[in-house]
């Protein structure tokens, strides 16, 4: 791959975004609606990035995945209502974008959140003029670990995806830019369970902070 890339896509939640506030205040709308007290946000942070099924089985592992797949969709629906009120960029993840869109590197999202609710996350923080690329997990028929979210993103950007970095702070992110033919960088900063060991991933990269990521020189 040319040094520097070309384009650098990025995961969104625990990546480039702390949603967990917000989506942890969803979550407990929803146990509200049920009469349950609401469920801490440490427990959730560490499946944030595993989606919204994955937090309703923490917040209600008492119930089995047919009675919660019916709160999915008022779970969706009140999170789309406070897409940004407390969430906030990663440490460093400011800086990052600044040194990308200096150096005329293009930089996108691919995430399996769904593309309404991602381009408002992406609004809410006012990157909409400078996110060359947006895809969601409803984009396409196929989801990360797939690869082809990353390919269609690539085909946005006019280029090849080995002409790409990858950065994502879940398995998934890891494996989809492995497939796609892409460099690919552990967000080692986002959410993940205690279990659950990035030295295992197989990234090319990783890293503790965006800030090790911008003075590594992958994208300079």
């Amino acid at each position: 791959m040319p040094m520097p890339p070309r384009a650098v896509l990025f995961d969104l939640d625990g990546t480039l975004v702390d949603s967990a506030p917000d989506l942890c205040s969803a979550v407990n709308r929803v146990l509200a609606d049920l009469g349950r007290p609401p469920v801490p946000l440490s427990r959730l942070r560490q499946v944030v990035s595993k989606g919204g099924r994955a937090m309703l089985a923490v917040a209600l592992p008492d119930l089995d995945e047919a009675a919660r797949d019916p709160l999915l969709e008022p779970f969706l629906a009140y999170y789309g209502q406070a897409l940004a009120t407390d969430s906030v960029a990663f440490e460093g993840i400011d800086a990052l974008l600044a040194a990308l869109d200096a150096r005329g590197i293009a930089w996108g999202i691919v995430t399996n959140k769904p593309e309404g609710l991602a381009r408002g996350v992406v609004e809410g923080f006012g990157w909409s003029a400078r996110c060359r690329v947006l895809v969601g997990g409803d984009t396409l028929p196929q989801r990360k670990p797939d690869p082809a979210p990353l390919h269609f993103a690539c085909a946005q950007l006019g280029i090849a995806a080995g002409d790409a970095i990858y950065v994502g702070d879940d398995l998934r992110d890891i494996e989809a830019a492995r497939a796609a033919g892409m460099v690919s960088v552990a967000a080692l900063w986002g959410y993940r369970e205690p279990h659950e060991d990035p030295a295992q991933w197989g990234a090319d990269h990783a890293f503790d902070g965006a800030a090790g990521l911008l003075a590594s020189g992958l994208v300079s």
